[in-house]
C-alpha cells in the first residue's frame, strides 16, 4: 500500500463503491444496528444515486483504498469550515490489519492541512468499541454524543470524535 488513492468522480467508479459499501456494511454492521437498519442506511446513503448527490452537490469527495491490486474499501471526506469531516472510511474484513487504515488517515490528514482546517471531525456508533478504541489509540476524542433520525424509524446513536491537525513544521 502506497497512497495511491482512486479519486471517485466516473458513473463506473460510483457504482463499484456502491457495491463495495453493501458489502462492507452487510460484513460488519448487523450485529451493531441489526440487518433491518443497515439495508436502510446502504440504500439511503451508499446507493449509486446517494453516492451521486454527495458528490455533486454536498462537496464529498471519494476514494477508493487499494490493496493487492483491487479496491479493498473507501473513505469519504468533506471540507466543512472548522474542521474535514471525515463521513466514512471502510475497509473489507479480510484485509483489516494490514496498515490500511494508517496509511488512508495519513492522506486524509494531509488533505486536512492542504485546507488549512485544524482538525478532523468524524462520527461513529457508539456500540462500535472496536472502531471507538481505534481511534482514540491514534488521537480522536469525543467531544459529543449525536442522535440523529435518519428516517425509517431508524436513528444514529453516534459519538462525535474529532482529532487536532496541526501545520507540519518544516
Amino acid at each position: 500500500m502506497n497512497g495511491d488513492f482512486e479519486f471517485v468522480k466516473t458513473k463506473t467508479q460510483i457504482r463499484r463503491l456502491s457495491d463495495l459499501a453493501r458489502a462492507i456494511w452487510n460484513e460488519h454492521f448487523p450485529p451493531i444496528i441489526g440487518q433491518e437498519q443497515v439495508d436502510y442506511m446502504v440504500c439511503r446513503f451508499q446507493s449509486e444515486s446517494a453516492i451521486s448527490k454527495q458528490i455533486r452537490n454536498e462537496g464529498y469527495q471519494y476514494y477508493f483504498i487499494p490493496c493487492d491490486g483491487k479496491n479493498v474499501g473507501f473513505f469519504a471526506i468533506r471540507p466543512d469550515s472548522d474542521a474535514l469531516f471525515l463521513s466514512k472510511i471502510y475497509i473489507l474484513h479480510d484485509y483489516r490489519g494490514r496498515g490500511l487504515a494508517r496509511v488512508s488517515f495519513e492522506f486524509i490528514e494531509d488533505q486536512c492541512r492542504l485546507l488549512k482546517l485544524p482538525r478532523i471531525r468524524l462520527t461513529v456508533n457508539r456500540g462500535n468499541a472496536r472502531t471507538v478504541d481505534i481511534y482514540r489509540k491514534i488521537g480522536f476524542s469525543i467531544v459529543r454524543n449525536q442522535v440523529v433520525d435518519i428516517g425509517g424509524g431508524f436513528v444514529m446513536d453516534d459519538y462525535v470524535m474529532e482529532k487536532p491537525v496541526p501545520a507540519k513544521r518544516d
